[in-house]
């Protein structure tokens, strides 16, 4: 008992660590869920975090809680993943409710205005980033390349919800896999 209340302990302080230093929402997480969760505590791979993203994704609710949940259920069951919940959204809870007492008294000063303004800047580079990184890391052969591409261009062509993305992708993945493992053993034989 005392080593899951220091499991569930490290997972609702690693995900309020996450939470407190996250601005700008689910995406602008990832960079830091990659440093903490998949580099300091190895709670997940980068794919296994990927996965959760895209599952997320999908599930009703803000991405960044699903995740939360997702890996604290891997690493300690219902009640790893309810620590996770409650430490991903704990810092939030307290910092916009010190926010909205005074924001309202602020929001109209130019300081406040240009402030949020650099860190929405911040937030775009953070996503770049993460979506540089992942794709590194997942965009593994020229099958992977081609659903990359039809998915960025349905996404930038068209209002497509990202539940039909991600569903695609994977409709995408499962059919062209055959494909791709034929052609790689063809060219694996020719050697």
């Amino acid at each position: 008992m005392k080593r899951n209340f220091r499991l569930w302990a490290d997972l609702f302080l690693s995900f309020a660590k996450v939470g407190v230093t996250t601005f700008g929402g689910g995406y602008a997480m990832l960079p830091i869920l990659q440093k903490e969760i998949v580099g300091r505590k190895r709670w997940a791979t980068d794919e296994e975090l990927m996965d959760y993203y895209a599952i997320g994704q999908c599930t009703p609710g803000v991405i960044a809680v699903n995740t939360a949940t997702f890996v604290g259920y891997k690493c300690a069951g219902i009640a790893g993943g309810i620590c996770a919940t409650i430490g991903v959204v704990f810092p939030s809870i307290i910092i916009i409710t010190l926010i909205s007492a005074f924001l309202v008294n602020f929001a109209e000063l130019q300081v406040v205005s240009h402030a949020l303004n650099g860190i929405r800047a911040a937030v775009c580079v953070l996503i770049l980033d993460s979506v540089i990184k992942l794709g590194k890391k997942s965009i593994k052969d020229s099958i992977c390349l081609i659903i990359f591409l039809l998915i960025l261009a349905a996404s930038l062509l068209f209002d497509v919800s990202p539940i039909w993305i991600v569903v695609a992708a994977g409709v995408a993945g499962y059919l062209l896999k055959p494909v791709s493992d034929k052609f790689c053993g063809k060219k694996e034989e020719k050697k």
